[in-house]
């Protein structure tokens, strides 16, 4: 690498800061076998921010954010903090991040590794080889549109109020990432709306069926009402590529998705921005799991999404896909070996601790290259 690319790593709370350590073990792993190396910088979100900085992110954090290459985030919250006002509790830290880096687009593969397909809730056979990935729009729709709030009528009775609003721009450069992620997979989009009661929903079906028409004849594109994408989910995920989606039913679908997989803490996420001039773009990356409080410090936490979170990055931000495959290819084996954490175990294989995953995960690499 010419230059080093910058990494600022926000551990957060939880088993955040555990599964982050066998981030940095496969970072060193990288550098010591590999010859790569990454500027690697720290700070703090979340509960541990407002307990060390009094806010869910520091205006130099938020700074030091903006000037990377892109950030690895490991999880924030907890019960802890679940008595602070709403502007002021550790997710808000997570919320500042995706505004001001302005991350519209965030990307969730939901993927069965072979040796966990007898890990989900469908039978094995419907979700073996499974591999989808869900592009969700993420700053704007119902989560962000005005007006909104909690009203008191003249009745008394009490009203609440939000607002899905989309524009021509934000539908197109969420629906051209799809594009372009089905370009380099399986070549097909479903897009997912409420077209069938919702004038946004009308809107969203237009300007994406526009955009394919005009830019990405080459890509198959369907459109599917998120209802009916919620069910064909369950009854034949094998049917998707690449699902693009609003914000609200972005957040609903890819949740059920990721439950197909069988575990949460095997799932990594990728939030981006528009790329600049020079084909940066702001990116931060996490693993979809939370900072589960209950198992925080015992050594229980599954390490894998956010290593995977860190070949996303490795893959999108950084342009190393090959070193991004060979983390991936790890991953499978280790699993096919194997070794399960407490949140994927299954009988007859061996439950392994965190740390223990992740030393497995660079023992493999060694074999892997060697």
């Amino acid at each position: 690498m010419s230059e080093k690319k910058s990494l600022f790593v926000l551990a957060g709370d939880g088993i955040g800061p555990e599964v982050m350590t066998e981030v940095y073990r496969l970072i060193e792993w990288l550098e010591r076998r590999r010859d790569i190396s990454f500027e690697v910088s720290e700070g703090l979100v979340g509960g541990a921010a407002i307990e060390a900085e009094g806010a869910p992110i520091s205006d130099e954090t938020m700074k030091k954010a903006l000037a990377s290459d892109a950030v690895l985030l490991g999880a924030v919250g907890g019960p802890k903090w679940d008595d602070l006002p709403f502007e002021q509790k550790p997710e808000r830290g997570l919320l500042r991040l995706r505004k001001e880096m302005k991350l519209f687009a965030n990307l969730r593969p939901a993927v069965v590794f072979p040796s966990l397909a007898e890990a989900s809730t469908l039978k094995p056979e419907g979700v073996s080889g499974l591999d989808i990935m869900i592009v969700r729009e993420l700053t704007g729709g119902v989560y962000f549109g005005t007006p909104r709030g909690i009203e008191t009528l003249p009745n008394g009775e009490r009203r609440g109020v939000n607002t899905q609003v989309y524009t021509t721009g934000e539908i197109q450069r969420v629906a051209r990432v799809a594009f372009e992620l089905a370009q380099k997979r399986s070549g097909r989009v479903c897009s997912a709306d409420k077209a069938n009661v919702m004038e946004s929903g009308v809107l969203w079906r237009e300007e994406v069926q526009r955009l394919h028409d005009e830019a990405f004849t080459d890509v198959e594109l369907s459109h599917m009402y998120a209802d009916n994408c919620a069910m064909q989910l369950v009854r034949n995920p094998r049917q998707f590529d690449v699902i693009v989606t609003d914000n609200l039913f972005g957040d609903i679908l890819s949740d059920e998705a990721a439950m197909l997989t069988g575990s949460l803490g095997m799932l990594p996420s990728a939030s981006l921005g528009a790329a600049d001039e020079n084909g940066r773009r702001l990116a931060l990356y996490e693993p979809v799991h939370g900072s589960a409080p209950d198992i925080a410090g015992r050594g229980l936490a599954n390490p894998l999404a956010c290593i995977l979170s860190f070949a996303m990055c490795l893959r999108y931000s950084f342009d190393m896909t090959e070193v991004a495959d060979l983390i991936e290819a790890a991953v499978t084996e280790v699993l096919d070996g194997g070794l399960r954490t407490a949140d994927i175990m299954q009988d007859g294989k061996a439950r392994v601790s965190t740390r223990v995953m992740g030393e497995a995960l660079t023992s493999t690499l060694n074999n892997m290259i060697n």
